[in-house]
């Protein structure tokens, strides 16, 4: 693959240095919440330091490849995506309930993340490809429409609510940037509160128990003590926290699910408020920048291509540090760069680099 040198120029290293700051941090508590004494490094560590170098193999390809071709190829390559998610429904292995993985032997992945990434381009792609100019009559989005309820439903199905929660808002964004209109909206709106009910007693007995328990419903040892761990762990930690690998909740296993989407609270638990607003200041300033670059890009469909993309992480990283602080129920959503996981970490730093991509080839 060739590079221009005249996109080096443009290459964003601030947005970079701020990904890989928090990529270090996450690898860094991934080793403090798996750490033994008989086995410092565990395989969970040494798999994500494997997988965060491979990682950056991957931010690179998305961020030197022509946007413009991996929208196209994106295009064509979620049909094959709705396809992964109509087999993991029936072939795909199941872990804690659900089944959202094919397993590849050698590692895991999830279908889901897979349609987060690509579903943009293919929004993108149809619409680029219908009119020159963004102004569309809503037959337009019908077939969008019916592609983003029925890719939804296949991840529902699974279950998992969190991912299908974040495609489905970050597509809604897609749709009001691309300008559906907001009668659309209201519309939806309307049908989202009638259908409440229907929605509620379609949910999985475990997802409803999980609304209960954020609405204060109960008990500490049973239902509700994953969450009351986690507070335990994010206000043991006080302002300057207990020390690097010193969280009790952490090391001595109260914590549940420590390693993935509860790696925040063992980051509150060690480096106390301070390294938590560091943490969330770190995001902030990435997406902040990454925004202020999106505005100088000229081009409406490369904006649009973008903001989908970084709505899915925005949406991820909110709802995760909201859950593990116990202000929205618990959904299973890993944090960005920080949880352990390769496929949330290798398509998070894809959708990175896809979008570094697109702003250093517009100006």
């Amino acid at each position: 693959m060739l590079i221009d040198r005249r996109y080096l120029l443009y290459f964003d290293w601030i947005s970079f240095g701020i990904t890989c700051a928090i990529a270090a941090i996450g690898l860094a508590f991934i080793y403090s919440s798996t750490t033994l004494e008989s086995l410092p490094y565990s395989v969970y560590f040494k798999k994500q330091l494997a997988g965060l170098a491979f990682g950056f193999f991957i931010y690179m390809f998305f961020c030197f490849k022509d946007y413009r071709k991996l929208c196209q190829v994106g295009y064509f390559t979620y049909f094959l995506v709705v396809g992964l998610l109509v087999f993991t429904l029936i072939k795909g292995k199941v872990g804690m309930g659900a089944q959202r993985w094919i397993d590849l032997k050698f590692f895991r992945f999830q279908p889901s993340e897979l349609a987060k990434l690509f579903f943009p381009s293919f929004l993108t792609y149809y619409l680029y490809t219908e009119k020159d100019v963004p102004l569309y009559s809503i037959n337009t989005f019908i077939p969008i429409l019916a592609t983003m309820v029925i890719s939804a439903l296949l991840i529902l199905k699974q279950p998992d609510l969190g991912t299908a929660m974040i495609f489905f808002g970050a597509a809604l964004v897609m749709l009001w940037f691309s300008g559906i209109g907001n009668r659309f909206f209201r519309w939806g709106l309307l049908l989202s509160l009638l259908g409440a009910p229907i929605a509620w007693k379609g949910l999985k007995p475990y997802q409803q128990k999980r609304v209960m328990v954020f609405l204060g419903a109960g008990d500490n040892r049973k239902e509700r003590y994953q969450i009351e761990q986690s507070k335990i762990a994010i206000g043991s930690g006080e302002i300057t926290g207990k020390g690097f690998t010193k969280g009790t909740q952490n090391t001595l296993l109260f914590l549940p699910e420590s390693r993935t989407d509860f790696i925040f609270a063992v980051l509150c638990e060690e480096w106390g408020f301070l390294g938590a607003i560091l943490l969330m200041a770190l995001y902030l300033l990435l997406f902040l920048r990454i925004l202020y670059r999106l505005k100088k890009v000229p081009t409406f469909f490369a904006r649009l291509l973008a903001i989908g993309i970084l709505t899915s992480l925005i949406l991820a990283t909110f709802i995760n540090i909201a859950m593990v602080c116990d202000m929205l129920p618990v959904v299973g959503i890993p944090l960005p760069l920080m949880s352990y996981g390769l496929t949330s970490l290798w398509i998070t730093l894809a959708s990175l680099g896809w979008i570094q991509g697109i702003t250093m080839r517009t100006f």
